[in-house]
């Protein structure tokens, strides 16, 4: 869980993409991320040794997302619109970054524009899957994001990130639902040893 967490902030550092041919599937993707102002699913998390966890993902955009895993300990990744935190229930110990210097900056921005600072570097289609991969322009040797979508319903089903060690960690989403009204607690982090709410903000 924690090695996760760590990908999520070392991979990005701000994430849009390059194409500047307007790839028609680069543009559906777009499309339809844009579109995505609220979401729910759940998960499967696969782990680079192959051990799997599931839970529940939710999403709000710009800037909030939940990842709330179901089997003990209780770790959880929660976004609030400036820092993403991860909590470590077997430590007791939370950890924190900016969402702009993490994987979740991509997912949770206003614009989902690919083009600028990141490059597709590859589109694979097959009839069932569209499959598009991401890296940094300026450092693409720090790791891949693949974006996997469903065709048909169209619609994102999952991802795969790839550090620079040639390890993967993939997220395979069950269930999606799309512009679903979700309560603004989740997106909240609430240390649970002291039941209070955390805002660096403030």
């Amino acid at each position: 869980m924690k090695k996760i967490f760590l990908t999520l902030i070392m991979v990005v550092m701000g994430v849009t993409a390059h194409a500047s041919e307007r790839n028609p599937d680069v543009v559906q993707a777009e499309q339809w991320l844009n579109g995505m102002k609220t979401a729910q699913a759940r998960f499967v998390q696969t782990a680079p040794d192959g051990t799997q966890r599931t839970g529940s993902f939710f999403i709000s955009r710009p800037g909030k997302l939940r990842f709330e895993y179901d089997a003990e300990p209780k770790d959880f990744i929660v976004a609030d619109g400036v820092f993403l935190y991860y909590y470590d229930a077997t430590s007791g110990q939370q950890s924190n970054a900016p969402i702009g210097n993490t994987l979740a900056d991509f997912l949770l921005r206003e614009d989902m524009t690919m083009s600028r600072d990141i490059t597709v570097t590859r589109v694979f289609k097959t009839r069932d899957l569209t499959q598009i991969t991401l890296v940094q322009t300026d450092s693409p040797e720090t790791g891949r994001l693949i974006l996997g979508f469903n065709n048909q319903p169209y619609g994102l089903s999952k991802w795969q990130v790839i550090d620079s060690t040639g390890s993967i960690t993939q997220v395979d989403l069950e269930g999606l639902q799309k512009n679903v009204d979700l309560k603004d607690s989740l997106f909240r982090y609430v240390d649970p040893k002291l039941g209070t709410e955390r805002n660096l903000n403030q």
